[in-house]
């Protein structure tokens, strides 16, 4: 008889979570870079990183429903979140132009925003700690979460009232 397998601690959840963020970052960044469907990369992330160890390091279980559910939102509504980081960018800096990595965390971030119930003060926090996986010793995580505070106040303004 097998044995149950334990809950994960809130903590260990909450890792899982931030784990599948920084995955579906780096999923969306594959999408755009090598133009392969979702379903293919989805499959090889869930196969190959969720759980996964590589070169002696191991990788976290990961949210795979949230993981998921962030990468279907992104591309559902891809139209609207690239507005409205067009809106939140400066005008001589189109999405267009900017890192290909902070697009695919611009877009991860937005569908969270708009398709989820995690309060939008949290996503923020969350992507910010993703660029600083992404962009260690640079502004970026500053410029990220000046973006994402703007767009998360123009899709949910409730949340700020």
């Amino acid at each position: 008889m097998p044995r149950p397998v334990p809950k994960p601690s809130r903590e260990e959840k909450r890792q899982m979570r931030s784990t599948s963020r920084l995955f579906a970052v780096q999923a969306l960044f594959q999408m755009e870079q090598s133009g392969q469907p979702m379903p293919e990369v989805r499959e090889q992330f869930e196969t190959h990183r969720f759980g996964a160890e590589l070169d002696g390091e191991t990788y976290s279980e990961g949210d795979v429903d949230l993981f998921r559910k962030t990468l279907s939102d992104a591309l559902d509504r891809q139209g609207d979140i690239d507005k409205a980081t067009d809106r939140a960018l400066v005008q001589r800096w189109p999405l267009g132009r900017i890192d290909p990595t902070l697009r695919a965390l611009f877009r991860a971030a937005g569908a969270e925003i708009l398709a989820s119930s995690t309060p939008p003060r949290v996503v923020i926090t969350e992507y910010v700690d993703v660029a600083k996986a992404f962009f260690s010793d640079g502004k970026e995580p500053k410029f990220v979460n000046a973006v994402l505070d703007h767009m998360a106040r123009e899709m949910k303004p409730e949340a700020f009232e």
